[in-house]
């Protein structure tokens, strides 16, 4: 099996060197650049399978890459990780919103962020061209689009994360932890409530189309996907 290749875009030669040398020990390939500007430059060189970015950079900041690469045919599905020193969930938010694939705080444990490289380049290979079809929804697992009576429908990643494990778990009561861990990774440090944002963002997402209600609120549990409604 050929290596991983894995793209680091920090500025802080430190935090480059260290994660550099942790990636590699694991048996990672690792390419390094300084600037968001850089990096472009390499993944239009060098077939990248991750790339880690860190929010703050010179020039173009860490959010901007990543809506350039989710933006671009030949970037858009390879997975993400943020590294930042901002903690807050709303910061959090904004990184999943931009399309990162997970989002990690500094100071950070080397051995955590190779679980969740690992973690990320399992679920990019894994149920390749698979869909999920019900409530006259279809949802592809292979290019992350959802199909209504046949129309698109655009979702960011966390809501489609979101509703691509409550699509594979239907009728099933889910706990905000249990969507957490499925649809983000419980390696991802967010506020249970940040599951209600989004629930609530992809209802409005679906409300035009009649399938808001297929997302049913289960009040001082959860959430459930219900098959038998469409309304």
């Amino acid at each position: 099996m050929s290596k991983k290749n894995i793209l680091v875009v920090e500025d802080d030669a430190d935090i480059s060197s260290l994660l550099r040398f942790s990636l590699e020990n694991t048996g990672f390939s690792v390419f390094e650049s300084p600037s968001a500007e850089a990096a472009m430059q390499i993944l239009t060189e060098q077939q990248t399978d991750l790339v880690i970015i860190d929010w703050m950079l010179p020039g173009m900041d860490g959010l901007h890459l990543t809506r350039t690469l989710r933006n671009r045919a030949d970037t858009e599905k390879i997975p993400i990780i943020m590294l930042t020193a901002r903690s807050e969930e709303a910061d959090a938010i904004q990184g999943f919103d931009s399309g990162v694939d997970d989002y990690i705080t500094k100071p950070f444990s080397p051995r955590e962020l190779i679980a969740r490289v690992n973690a990320l380049l399992r679920r990019s290979t894994d149920g390749a061209g698979s869909l999920i079809e019900s409530n006259g929804m279809s949802l592809n697992t292979h290019n992350h689009t959802l199909q209504i009576n046949g129309e698109n429908l655009y979702l960011k990643p966390r809501e489609y994360g979101l509703l691509q494990y409550l699509m594979k778990n239907p009728n099933r009561i889910l706990s905000r932890n249990q969507l957490l861990d499925g649809a983000w990774g419980r390696s991802v440090y967010v506020e249970e409530r940040t599951v209600d944002v989004y629930i609530v963002r992809l209802r409005k997402k679906l409300e035009p189309s009649g399938k808001s209600g297929v997302i049913k609120t289960i009040h001082g549990v959860g959430y459930v996907y219900n098959t038998t409604s469409g309304k």
